[in-house]
C-alpha cells in the first residue's frame, strides 16, 4: 500500500495552489459566479484533510499512513459542512448557509477519494480480444 504524503500529496499542493490563484488573482478580477462563489468550496477537503490527519497521526489518533479512508473523508465532509453552512450562520451575523456549497464540497471530496484511491482502480487491460475487420 503506498503511503500517504499527508501535506506533500500532489493532490493537497494543486489544491492549495488552485485555491490560492483564484482567491488573490482570478477572484479579484471576475463576476462570474462559479468562481468567486463556489470554486474555492470545491478544494476544502483536498486542502483540509490532509494537515489534520497528520495531526491525527501525530497524536496517535490514526493508526497509519494509509491514504484518507472513505470514513475519514465523509465524517469531515459532514462535519465542517455542519460548521460552516449551520454553525456559522447560527452563530456569526455576516455568515450565510448555503447548499450549493455542500454540493462543492461533496465533488470536491469525491474527487479527493478517487485520486486518494487511485491504486485500487482497476488496472487498464490491452483490447488483445479486439480483432480488426
Amino acid at each position: 500500500m503506498r503511503r500517504f504524503r499527508y501535506c506533500g500529496d500532489a493532490l493537497f499542493l494543486m489544491s492549495c495552489a488552485a485555491y490560492w490563484l483564484n482567491r488573490w488573482l482570478v477572484k479579484p478580477r471576475t463576476g462570474w459566479g462559479f468562481m468567486t462563489d463556489h470554486f474555492n468550496d470545491l478544494w476544502l477537503i483536498p486542502c483540509a484533510l490532509p494537515p489534520v490527519l497528520w495531526l491525527h497521526r501525530r497524536m496517535r489518533l490514526r493508526p497509519d499512513d494509509a491514504p484518507p479512508r472513505l470514513g475519514e473523508i465523509t465524517g469531515h465532509l459532514v462535519f465542517w459542512s455542519c460548521l460552516f453552512e449551520w454553525a456559522g450562520p447560527v452563530f456569526f451575523a455576516d455568515a450565510t448557509g448555503d447548499l450549493v456549497d455542500v454540493a462543492a464540497y461533496a465533488c470536491g471530496a469525491l474527487i479527493a477519494w478517487l485520486w486518494w484511491n487511485r491504486d485500487h482502480w482497476p488496472a487498464a487491460t490491452p483490447a488483445s480480444h479486439v480483432h480488426e475487420l
